[in-house]
Parts: structure tokens; sequence; C-alpha cells
């Protein structure tokens, strides 16, 4: 039986793997928080891979504070950059296949059309740029990985977009959302099972691939059909807003071209609002 170690297992991805690794019986899981595995430290990371051997990681373990990270720079560099090429030197030594998870914000914006893997990159705040060098830091070291960009992610775990809309509509809040970024909302979820799904698959076609839900869509969108679909849009006084200030620069357009992914592995991706409707179903 082969084993799978979840790192950063209580954060909101790690979540959504802990939530659909139910349907993979046939592997053992190994789940650490980031108190029980912190990746930054190189001799808990050997202790774990000596002990249990994985045959793949899965690194949810990431700063992901974008606000905070502009305060926080070498936190968020230390994490995210350097503890991944962490990750990636152990995983080398134990051959263990490695599974990492980036961000559109590595890209400045100014695109009109879907980001592909080969475009140029450009990050406009320190989390983006701590997360680009993450990227190269595991480039740099072995070739049996598979990063991830996504997009605005969300789930039914944690602190997030779509938990922050409900919570506000039950308050009966008055709502003001920015329509100045064009992105994909993305089903954290639909990203596990997507990698579970590759795992399974015995997939070899490692590299740098984009995920996120179909379609497109500002952060007024989204909130609107949250409220919509849930039945809540008569709860709250939303509003459009040009503008919403905030420390660290967001790129105003940053949707991904999944076309490599799609052509690769062939597995469904669902439209973002689809997408939305059955977690809110399942809620």
């Amino acid at each position: 039986m082969k084993t799978i170690l979840v790192t950063g297992a209580n954060g909101q991805l790690g979540k959504c793997f802990q939530k659909q690794a139910k349907k993979y019986p046939n592997y053992k899981f190994l789940f650490c928080s980031s108190r029980e595995l912190d990746i930054t430290d190189k001799e808990s990371l050997q202790r774990i891979f000596r002990e249990h051997k994985p045959d793949y990681c899965i690194n949810t373990a990431a700063y992901t504070n974008v606000e905070k990270a502009e305060k926080e720079k070498e936190k968020a560099f230390l994490v995210n950059a350097e503890a991944a090429g962490n990750v990636a030197e152990i995983c080398k030594q134990h051959d263990t296949t490695l599974f990492h998870f980036s961000t559109d914000y590595v890209f400045n914006g100014k695109a009109s059309t879907p980001y592909g893997e080969t475009d140029g990159v450009e990050p406009i705040n320190v989390y983006g740029a701590s997360k680009l060098k993450g990227e190269e830091n595991i480039q740099a070291i072995f070739d049996k990985y598979f990063i991830f960009r996504t997009s605005w992610l969300y789930s039914e775990f944690g602190h997030n977009f779509f938990n922050t809309i409900l919570r506000k509509a039950d308050e009966n809040a008055e709502l003001n959302i920015t329509t100045s970024q064009l992105g994909t909302p993305t089903n954290a979820n639909d990203l596990a099972e997507f990698v579970l799904k590759i795992i399974d698959s015995d997939s070899r076609q490692y590299g740098l691939y984009h995920f996120s839900n179909l379609g497109e869509a500002t952060w007024y969108d989204f909130a609107e059909e949250i409220l919509n679909y849930s039945g809540k849009i008569d709860q709250v006084s939303l509003n459009k807003t040009g503008f919403f200030k905030t420390l660290a620069e967001r790129p105003e357009y940053s949707v991904l071209s999944k076309e490599r992914a799609q052509r690769n592995f062939g597995f469904l991706i669902l439209d973002w609002k689809e997408s939305l409707h059955s977690l809110i179903d399942e809620k």
C-alpha cells in the first residue's frame, strides 16, 4: 500500500485532502498539521520521511496571508520559498514524488487572455514573490514534482471569501465588493480531487500546471452568486465598488489557462458556478 504524506493538513486545502481521501481507501494517508510537522525544520522532515517512507508528499503547508506578508516578508519567504526547497530536497533524497501549490499572484495582471504556464511572471506583492521563489527552488532541486498554480481558493473549511460572505449575510451586513479584479474562484475540494486522481492514475507527466475552475468572475460576481444561490441575497446590502484599499497590490487580471492540465490528464474541470452550487447544496 502506497503512503501519501500531506503537510499543513489542518489548513483549508489540507482539510479538503482529508475529505477527499475517504474515496481512496487503497492508500495510506499521513496527515500532519503545521504544528506536528514544521516544514522549515529539516530535521523534522527527515524524521517523518525516514519513519514513514512516503511515496508521495502533498505539500499544502504555506504562508497564505497576502496582507500580512507585506509586513512579514522574511516569514513569508521562509515558509513559501526556503521551506519549499527543504521539502523538495528531502523528497529527492527519498525518491518521493512532490505535489506543491502556487498562485495566480505570480503574474502582474496586465494580460487580457488567460495566463499559460510559459507566460512571463512578475509578482506585484510579497506573497506572489515568495510563492514564485518556492517554485524556482523546487525546480532547481529535482524533477519529480507537480506544481499547481491556482486561484481564489475557497471551501467549507476555514477563513475564506465564501465563508465570510455567508457569515456576513447571517449578520445582515452591508457588503462593498470590488469589481476591479478578474479571476476564477476555485473550489479547493476540486483541486484536491484532481491531485488524488493524478496519483491514482500513476502519471509521470511531471511539471508546472495551472488549475482553477473554468470561467471568470470579479469578486463582486462571486459574492453575488454565493448570495443568490444560497437564498441569502435579500439579507444583505450588496454594493459594487471599483476600488478596495488593501496593503498588498493585487493583479487586475489573473485568469489561468487550464489547457495543459486538461490535455495531459484528461480529468473533468467544472465551471466555477457549477462547483460553487454543488458545495452550497452539500452544506
